[in-house]
């Protein structure tokens, strides 16, 4: 069936369905915003990436130092060790000084006593560390007695002990006695507190 319009206006054209203009400006500022976070996540990422490469690189710089500190360590610890085997010679070597000046200190104080006391003569002398054990022969047991005096005398002895004084027939037609005794060795104590010095030798002329 075929309608005519008689009255000469135009039909309504047909449109589709209008979204309003809020809805569109939410749309526009939900997308605005998804954008700004992907940016500000970028920019984030970034960020930590550099930081997290600082931090490694200081993280790698530190063991480096580490290990130049171990091998000083290492280097210490050997100088270390030779300086304490040097050490263990030097005190070896003074300790053989010391003994040696000291054996040649007792052997003159010794022989000092010995002087000093008439009719006596050693014949044994044996040094254990700190101990002397003396071995002689005497034309008296008062030589004996003067004998240990000038011992206690010279300050060069202590703990002075008579382990045995008895007469034999060592020389035909003369009574004589034979004597064991112990001794400590100890440093002389000088008077006054000060060392005796040695005679200055003349100049020549």
């Amino acid at each position: 069936m075929i309608r005519i319009n008689l009255l000469g206006q135009e039909r309504p054209k047909t449109t589709g369905p209008s979204i309003p203009l809020e809805s569109s400006l939410r749309l526009v500022l939900f997308a605005a915003a998804l954008i700004l976070a992907l940016v500000v996540l970028v920019v984030m990422y970034h960020q930590k990436s550099n930081e997290l490469a600082s931090v490694n690189a200081h993280i790698a710089s530190l063991q480096a130092e580490r290990a130049r500190l171990q091998q000083t360590k290492a280097e210490v610890e050997h100088f270390e060790q030779q300086k304490t085997v040097l050490q263990q010679r030097i005190d070896v070597i003074e300790a053989l000084q010391a003994n040696r000046s000291g054996g040649q200190q007792l052997l003159q104080m010794v022989a000092n006593t010995v002087g000093r006391s008439s009719s006596l003569w050693l014949t044994s002398l044996d040094r254990k560390g700190n101990t002397l054990n003396i071995t002689g022969e005497a034309a008296s047991i008062d030589a004996i007695a003067n004998f240990i005096t000038q011992m206690k005398r010279s300050g060069y002895f202590d703990k002075i002990d008579m382990q045995s004084a008895a007469e034999n027939d060592i020389v035909k037609g003369a009574q004589t006695y034979g004597f064991k005794m112990t001794a400590d060795v100890s440093q002389p104590k000088p008077a006054g507190g000060t060392t005796a010095s040695a005679p200055a030798r003349p100049g020549k002329s």
